[in-house]
Order: structure tokens, then C-alpha cells, then sequence
């Protein structure tokens, strides 16, 4: 027979609707879409095509190599992506 939690219904609060949800973009993508001493912004990897959506918060993640002097401002580094971008000459900017 079913078993007896699969037979009660699901009821209750789900904190899905509230998350924060990250568009994710990897140093080597902007290795690839970005001139050297370009200013990244949300709207900048919007124009690029990283990121679909200008208006979610944007977090750097430190997959892939970055040799290019970025300024970039997202709203989350991870330690990598920091370490990589400042490692290259640029700037990490946290923005809200």
C-alpha cells in the first residue's frame, strides 16, 4: 500500500516565492564578451547577452581565467572571482 506520508496532503509554507535568485556569470565569459578596462555592469552583460535579465542580481563566479583589467559591479563575488578579477589589474565593486 501507499505509505501513510504520501498519502496526507501537502500543506504549508513554502519560502520559494521569496528567494533570492542570482544570474550567474563566470570570469571567463567576461574574458570573452569584454575590452580590457571595460566598466562591467548588469546592464553591460545584458547588451553582451550573459545575462537575459537587467533588473536580478548578478553574482561572479571564479570558473575560467581572466587576463583582461575589469571594473566590475555585481552584487555578489564568489572568492575566486574576486581574487581573479583583482589579480588581473580590475576592480571587484560590490553594488546593491
Amino acid at each position: 500500500a501507499m505509505p501513510l506520508f504520501r498519502r496526507i496532503p501537502k500543506r504549508g509554507f513554502s519560502n520559494y516565492a521569496f528567494t533570492t535568485r542570482y544570474q550567474v556569470v563566470n570570469v571567463s565569459d567576461l574574458q570573452e564578451r569584454f575590452e580590457p578596462g571595460a566598466h562591467v555592469t548588469a546592464e553591460a552583460l545584458r547588451e553582451v547577452g550573459l545575462v537575459r535579465n537587467g533588473k536580478l542580481p548578478i553574482k561572479v563566479l571564479g570558473n575560467g581565467d581572466l587576463k583582461k583589467k575589469l571594473t566590475v559591479d555585481a552584487a555578489k563575488f564568489s572568492e575566486s572571482a574576486k581574487s581573479k578579477i583583482e589579480a588581473a589589474g580590475g576592480q571587484a565593486r560590490q553594488s546593491a
